[in-house]
């Protein structure tokens, strides 16, 4: 026999849902009061803290909806004007709350509304309508402008691109981002500047219009005082512009600056496993083998970088063709997969300077095999690019089709250590003969003032010797 389940009363559970309710009822006139101070005050503090607080109640919103369409009736009233505001809902307004407005009708709550509206519409995957209501928020925005309305006004760019993204109609929305960029810069508004910056690179990069997006980062200039996480996302999208504009060099620096500035929160994670997949693929680009433990310390699946870095290191090409077309989805998914195809050229390199390293003299054919190159013709194109970019020192015998390696010279037997100490030397004496040139010596506009200094101090041991009785004794 089982134990008998203890069933909740009808009652108790109507009890909790309407606590519940009040408490979600609460916590928005609470965020309607700072927002009433930011605006009154023009500080934004009070927009942070609000924002900082919505993740948890755009989960409550989910699943006590009518808290929302009662939040909107105390603010529109039924006012004809928000009507689009309840028929995105499919809803009217709540007949329990008086007509008359308890909120006063402000930019920032007005806002605010509209963003809690946008987010529950996308939680619940009403992306039509949400596309919809987007066309009459970029209208509000546009006709409102406060600065305590900044960080609103970027969460709800941020929301609107999103919509298109999982739309898959990225096209039609940049006029009006570029638009909103162009405004937000006359406004002197740098949070929003910041994030329209970010979403239009993104849209850029997701429909690989690389060249738009270089144009774009050429002709504007990013807010020096926005937040780490917008930093951090602008800083990825240049280092991947950079990265597919082969400037491997610059990309590094911009994809090591954008890990940094990463917020440490469980939030950013996905965040930073892509930065750090996109860093491990620039470094091998470079020439560079990623340590281990970058492989070990992030969460997530790294096993296809992994392989990857495994078959450049050892020049390996069959490995790391294997690796690619095992690993294909999840490169192209990451946006990887161009960058990771150019790899090839990478393991080629590799595998050729081992093969010079361990042979004296090998034939072409012999490394086509080993390489699992396609035919010897093409071994012998790609061993003499190897020979002209320096990566081995051999030379190629073209009519017995043969490489031989050059023999290792002894460095010290030459006179590059001595060229090196003289320039070293003279590096030191560069140094020393700047530092004399920057000493500074007194001038001649001081002489003046130091003999003014000096009478007036004769006088006062003048005067000291007058007090005391010794004017001989000083005379002498």
């Amino acid at each position: 026999m089982g134990e008998d389940i203890e069933m909740k009363d009808a009652t108790t559970v109507a009890a909790t849902t309407e606590d519940d309710t009040k408490h979600i009822i609460d916590d928005i006139d609470q965020n309607f009061a700072l927002l009433s101070k930011a605006s009154a005050n023009f500080d934004n503090w009070y927009i942070s803290k609000v924002l900082r607080d919505l993740g948890p109640l755009r989960r409550k919103l989910v699943k006590h909806p009518e808290v929302l369409v009662t939040a909107i009736t105390k603010v529109f009233g039924s006012a004809p004007e928000w009507h689009y505001v309840y028929q995105a809902l499919s809803a009217s307004p709540d007949p329990s709350v008086p007509e008359r407005k308890e909120i006063p009708l402000i930019p920032e709550i007005e806002l605010y509304l509209h963003l809690l509206v946008q987010v529950y519409l996308l939680d619940t995957e009403q992306l039509q309508k949400l596309d919809q209501f987007n066309e009459h928020v970029v209208r509000l925005m546009a006709a409102v402008n406060h600065r305590s309305l900044d960080f609103l006004k970027a969460k709800i760019w941020f929301y609107i691109q999103r919509t298109k993204e999982l739309l898959n109609d990225l096209y039609p929305i940049r006029p009006a981002l570029l638009a909103g960029l162009r405004t937000a810069v006359l406004r002197h508004d740098p949070e929003t500047t910041g994030s329209i910056l970010t979403l239009l690179l993104r849209n850029y990069l997701l429909t690989h219009d690389v060249n738009s997006a270089a144009n774009l980062v050429d002709k504007t200039e990013f807010p020096e005082n926005c937040g780490n996480a917008l930093s951090a996302r602008y800083y990825y999208y240049l280092a991947r512009i950079n990265a597919v504009q082969l400037d491997y060099s610059t990309a590094h620096e911009f994809v090591i600056a954008a890990i940094r500035k990463t917020p440490q929160t469980s939030l950013a994670t996905g965040f930073l496993q892509a930065a750090t997949k996109l860093q491990i693929v620039i470094e091998l680009l470079m020439g560079d083998i990623p340590e281990l433990q970058m492989f070990r310390k992030q969460q997530g699946r790294f096993e296809p970088y992994l392989m990857v870095t495994k078959a450049v290191r050892l020049g390996d090409l069959k490995l790391f063709s294997q690796t690619v077309k095992k690993y294909e989805q999840e490169f192209k998914q990451d946006n990887n997969y161009t960058l990771v195809i150019r790899l090839r050229q990478n393991v080629i390199k590799t595998g050729i300077r081992i093969i010079s390293l361990a042979y004296s003299k090998i034939s072409l054919r012999d490394i086509c095999i080993k390489l699992h190159l396609d035919s010897e013709e093409s071994t012998e194109y790609i061993v003499s690019k190897a020979i002209r970019d320096g990566v081995i020192d051999a030379s190629i015998n073209h009519e017995k089709g043969y490489m031989q390696s050059r023999e290792l010279i002894d460095v010290y037997s030459t006179k590059e250590p001595q060229a090196e100490f003289d320039q070293r030397i003279r590096f030191c004496l560069s140094l020393h003969n700047d530092s004399v040139k920057a000493m500074r010596y007194p001038s001649d506009v001081d002489a003046p003032q130091q003999v003014e200094k000096e009478d007036r101090e004769d006088e006062i041991d003048l005067l000291k010797a007058i007090e005391e009785g010794d004017l001989d004794d000083y005379m002498d």
